[in-house]
């Protein structure tokens, strides 16, 4: 039983982590698109994480390292 709960604990986090990944990668798209007009935030992002790999918390680590 106990196993099951830290895999749950586990996700729990991950899931958390990812949230917030989410919430920087958007923050970061909305400050580009501020100072770029007329480009549509689809593209800022795609531009942003097309170097990353799909994993969450390596486009987030590849973002710090560009910051």
């Amino acid at each position: 039983m106990k196993q099951n709960r830290s895999a749950s604990t586990l996700e729990d986090r991950i899931e958390l982590i990812r949230t917030e990944i989410e919430q920087v990668v958007r923050d970061r798209v909305e400050a580009i698109a501020k100072e770029s007009p007329g480009v549509p935030k689809g593209v800022i992002r795609n531009l942003l994480i097309a170097r990353a790999p799909s994993c969450a918390c390596e486009q987030y680590l590849m973002l710090r390292r560009q910051a």
